[in-house]
């Protein structure tokens, strides 16, 4: 029986076009100005000497620090400084009201019934935390947070990486084999499954033809209930 339900984001709950097209280039145009004027103030300074260590840099400056996100942003690197940083841009436009969190529509009725069935909710993204809150709670539909029991970043691991999905285990106190993982991304099923969860792929555009996982095309049709039987 599932117990958990533990949900990617990007392509999973809202659309990548979202996080391509308004997220990053939000915070790609603010975050050299934002590093500059908060580098002494924490979190930044953090976030910033959490970059030295990544680099192997202790004594990099403020202007290298920056060009080195801006070469992460490029290559899409999976960086815990970088996602800090540019989530705490992101939280000055969604208090301004220049966007709100995309979800599509299938995704607040489907959580609402599974909170309703005694089901516990979790995020997992490569976003941090902080992101991942700001996008729930300032959701095109409001602020759906109080659904969720908890967030996971990459603080506990990589999402393509085994170990991760034991560590959220861990974390949630729940066996494995009651855990589902949803993503739009068969590489991480590969790793949940191989940690002993259930998993779904959401499947919003071409079926995955790699993938080795059951597909939906929408939150809709995932009955939990129905999955460890």
């Amino acid at each position: 029986m599932i117990r958990a339900i533990v949900t990617d984001i990007e392509g999973t709950t809202s659309d990548i076009r979202f996080v391509h097209n308004v997220l990053f280039p939000y915070a790609r145009k603010r975050l050299a100005a934002f590093v500059k004027a908060q580098q002494e103030s924490e979190p930044v300074r953090a976030a910033l000497d959490d970059l030295r260590v990544e680099i192997a840099d202790p004594k990099a400056d403020t202007d290298t620090l920056i060009q080195t996100l801006f070469r992460f942003m490029d290559e899409d690197r999976k960086s815990t400084a970088l996602k800090a940083l540019q989530g705490h841009i992101w939280r000055d436009g969604y208090l301004n009201g220049d966007f709100t969190g995309h979800l599509y529509p299938d995704v607040l009725p489907a959580l609402e019934a599974w909170r309703a069935q005694g089901l516990d909710l979790y995020v997992y993204s490569s976003g941090s935390v902080a992101a991942q809150k700001l996008l729930f709670g300032y959701s095109d539909a409001g602020d759906i947070t109080p659904l969720f029991s908890g967030y996971f970043d990459t603080h506990v691991g990589a999402k393509r990486e085994e170990q991760s999905y034991r560590n959220i285990a861990a974390h949630i106190g729940a066996p494995a084999d009651t855990l589902l993982f949803l993503s739009d991304i068969h590489q991480e099923l590969d790793a949940a499954r191989a940690a002993g969860w259930h998993t779904l792929q959401l499947i919003r555009g071409e079926p995955d033809a790699h993938s080795q996982h059951r597909q939906v095309a929408s939150f809709s049709d995932i009955l939990p209930e129905q999955i460890a039987l």
